[in-house]
């Protein structure tokens, strides 16, 4: 049995419920600040997080949905602009999202088993850290945050997992990450990198082939794990010993 270097998490969906409480919600405020007609339901936004990155999805949204901007407004600008405001207003309510069941007790068990923790993940900085710096128990124990546009292609592409195990100089054996979505799926695997799949609300059909296991979420002491595919973790919930036994 392998001994892990490093915990990667995904951000959005992994660490927290953020895509439809959050995202999905501070977007349609800038929308609204800006006087733009674009209105981002549940379910449209469900379809939209195929596309990996905020500005990259409003610039879908115009490309592939046929949404129009005011007249004589430059996209690019304007989603800049867009996107700008929505990290403000995202920073607002990201504070008020819960974590997701067993993150903290979890990023303090690998930590205290002297492993490096991780967030790996498409979202802005910005957004990660108005999250979790209001969480300090979390925030203090992060070694790094490798977000946004640190690298030029976004996931499925594993750029973003690469850069973070060159950054802390770790072979992709070393680690281990935890995702919630397919794309984030296959940008870890395609990086080497063993994964454990915990499905968030948006993402419970999505095809997990490559996963080293999938559950609903990483349990916690008299709340086992549901496991949907995999072994079953031998204290019912995800902790580093489980995360042992998936990395082999």
């Amino acid at each position: 049995m392998s001994e892990p270097r490093a915990l990667f998490f995904d951000f959005d969906g992994t660490i927290a419920e953020t895509e439809r409480h959050g995202h999905r919600v501070a977007y349609q405020q800038a929308f609204d600040e800006l006087g733009i007609d674009w209105c981002w339901d549940e379910a449209l936004y469900g379809e939209l997080l195929a596309v990996a990155g905020g500005k990259e999805r409003l610039a879908a949204y115009v490309r592939e949905y046929g949404a129009s901007l005011p007249e004589a407004w430059d996209l690019e600008r304007s989603i800049e602009r867009i996107h700008e405001i929505k990290q403000r207003r995202f920073a607002t309510i990201a504070p008020q999202i819960p974590l997701r069941p067993g993150v903290a007790r979890l990023i303090a068990q690998t930590k205290a088993a002297g492993w490096k923790v991780a967030i790996v993940t498409t979202a802005a900085p910005k957004g990660v850290e108005a999250l979790l710096a209001s969480r300090p128990e979390v925030w203090t124990a992060i070694d790094l945050i490798a977000a946004g546009d640190i690298v030029e292609k976004k996931k499925p592409a594993p750029d973003i997992y690469l850069y973070a195990l060159a950054a802390l100089g770790l072979d992709p054996a070393e680690a281990i990450a935890i995702e919630d979505s397919a794309i984030g799926l296959r940008a870890a695997v395609a990086a080497g990198v063993t994964t454990l799949v915990t499905r968030s609300s948006y993402t419970l059909d999505e095809d997990f082939t490559g996963a080293a296991a999938v559950v609903d979420d990483l349990g916690e002491p008299g709340a086992p794990a549901r496991v949907v595919r995999g072994d079953t973790p031998p204290h019912g919930y995800v902790d580093p010993a489980y995360l042992r036994i998936l990395l082999g």
